[in-house]
């Protein structure tokens, strides 16, 4: 009668064990996974051992499988489509350097066109660095769709995790490793579904962290080569994050033996190319060689105070669950914005609970292990660079885990030389360790498959009860801003369009006035409202487009031409 009872019912909260329908749906796919593993481990095992000391094969593989994972989903998740702000602003300068320059004229009416991360003068163009925008730039190049730069970054994050591992352990904890990142930021990840990313800084830590060792080894040339390539992409990516790197390389080449001195000069020939881009990204942008867009922006905008932790604007309302977790969650990540020693450290513990992004959790049980390592002097210094990009991107009033993006391999190397230690424990001749570290990979492996399974096939009704307890996964679903139905209405009406968007008074930070970097020639222009008597000019400007007003904060946004 209980086992009947048990199953009477897939709704948490109807059930006497509080299991719903995900829970079973795990627990079915653990066993069977289990069973399957059981029978086949010792021939998986041997094969996965001998290819993974085909470096250039393994490399291969691994930057495919996050590709290929997610093009699965296309039937269900297509495409993803920029969303926030900092997508727009990475498309604009992609789409800026595909018209072969590096800053764009300002508009003579830049006052409607006013926007989040994006200058109007003196030029018009994006705030952000170079390094995202130029694998967008690539990818729309080849496919016409700025997402393949995002998918192969991720797939190269993966594969260069994988040849960085190659240098800290043995090629099967290495092998393992690069399938631990297909999957933690591939297919579901917020790298691979945004356009924001994080995936290139992780490449260029990846870079820098694999030529290290093989450089102080061998002392070669192309690691050399590899080691500046890894800064340069730094540099280009995050300006203030290459300076942690920069300083973590130097602090390992100081006390390198034997001395690589004499091939580190090529190594600054990429470095020297990066900062020679960025004076000349600057001067396009700002006209001033040292200024960078980014200090530019925040001089002429400040900051939003979305960006900075404010308190409850109407501590009389009481605030629901969802909105008192946002409100908790944004207080961690984005605040409080003082320079007090207390706030300091309160903000950074307050902030390690999203570092779970970078390991899955079954991981986090192997780490302890990883400190018998610290007595080697390269596991110390990787340890204290990790800790120092923890403190020095603390500095910052808010935070976003491509903050860290260069620190990844390195997490993900503490996890497997965890699990590898744990690896060797006997107890009373038993292999228990062995057992131990097999069944934490086997975890990992079906969280994973898990969540992909789900998103794969289960049906509408599922994966909305699901997805809201899902980790750290932030893959495209459905339309929740409305934006593919405007665009798509939009392009369904012949002829050019100017677009005035309206914002009501209780608008939040979602921008919808973004243009590409020709604004003049592009089929949809999107202009921001201010007043009739305003409006006139940019409608006497567009002559020959048709005149929408659009409504963002209406549910579901509503597009209605202008009277």
């Amino acid at each position: 009668m209980f086992i009947f009872d048990l199953f009477r019912s897939f709704l948490p909260l109807h059930n006497p064990a509080g299991f719903g329908v995900a829970d079973f749906i795990e627990i079915a796919f653990l066993l069977l996974m289990a069973a399957f593993l059981v029978a086949a481990r010792t021939r998986v095992a041997e094969y996965a051992r001998n290819f993974a000391e085909r470096t250039g094969w393994c490399m291969l593989a691994f930057a495919l499988l996050p590709i290929v994972l997610r093009l699965l989903l296309l039937g269900r998740f297509p495409v993803p489509t920029p969303g926030v702000s900092d997508d727009f602003s990475y498309l604009l300068s992609a789409d800026t350097l595909l018209h072969f320059r590096l800053a764009n004229p300002a508009h003579p009416l830049h006052q409607f066109f006013e926007t989040f991360f994006v200058l109007q003068q003196p030029t018009y163009s994006s705030i952000f660095p170079l390094g995202q925008a130029i694998f967008l730039a690539i990818g729309r190049l080849l496919t016409g769709n700025a997402w393949a730069g995002v998918a192969l970054t991720t797939g190269a994050v993966a594969a260069l995790c994988y040849w960085m591992l190659r240098a800290w352990i043995s090629p099967g904890w290495a092998f393992i490793g690069g399938l631990l990142a297909a999957i933690e930021f591939g297919p579901l990840s917020q790298w691979m579904n945004s356009f924001w990313g994080g995936a290139v800084s992780s490449c260029a830590g990846c870079l820098v962290f694999g030529a290290l060792p093989r450089l102080k080894e061998t002392g070669r040339e192309r690691y050399a080569w590899l080691l500046g390539i890894g800064l340069a992409l730094q540099i280009l990516t995050r300006p203030f994050e290459s300076v942690l790197l920069t300083v973590s390389a130097v602090a390992f080449l100081i006390f390198a033996r034997p001395s690589p001195r004499r091939t580190l000069l090529v190594a600054l020939v990429p470095v020297c190319a990066a900062l020679a881009i960025t004076a000349l990204q600057n001067r396009a942008v700002t006209e001033n060689w040292t200024t960078l867009p980014y200090q530019l922006s925040r001089y002429q905008y400040g900051v939003p105070t979305t960006f900075t932790f404010q308190p409850n604007p109407q501590p009389h309302v009481p605030l629901t669950p969802e909105q008192q977790l946002d409100y908790e969650i944004q207080s961690a990540v984005h605040g409080p914005a003082t320079d007090t020693l207390s706030a300091y450290v309160a903000r950074w513990f307050s902030r390690i609970r999203f570092y779970r992004f970078f390991l899955l959790a079954p991981l986090y049980l192997a780490l302890p292990f990883a400190a018998f390592r610290l007595r080697e002097s390269r596991f110390a210094w990787a340890a204290a660079t990790v800790l120092l990009f923890s403190l020095g991107t603390n500095f910052y009033p808010y935070f976003y885990s491509h903050y860290i993006a260069a620190i990844t391999c390195l997490l993900l190397l503490f996890a497997l030389a965890g699990l590898e230690r744990l690896n060797r424990i006997t107890i009373r001749g038993q292999a228990v360790g062995q057992q131990a570290a097999a069944l934490l990979l086997t975890l990992a492996g079906a969280h994973f498959l898990f969540w992909y399974g789900l998103h794969l096939f289960a049906s509408d009704q599922v994966l909305t009860a699901a997805v809201q307890y899902e980790t750290w996964d932030a893959i495209n679903s459905g339309d929740p801003d409305g934006r593919i139905e405007i665009h798509r209405q939009l392009a369904a009406t012949p002829g050019k369009h100017l677009v005035f968007v309206h914002y009501s008074p209780r608008h939040a930070f979602e921008e919808w006035v973004y243009n590409d970097a020709d604004i003049d020639g592009s089929r949809v222009v999107w202009a921001r409202d201010l007043g009739p008597l305003e409006n006139a000019k940019l409608v006497a400007y567009y002559r020959d487009r048709k005149v929408w007003l659009l409504e963002p904060d209406v549910r579901p946004p509503r597009l209605t031409l202008a009277p």
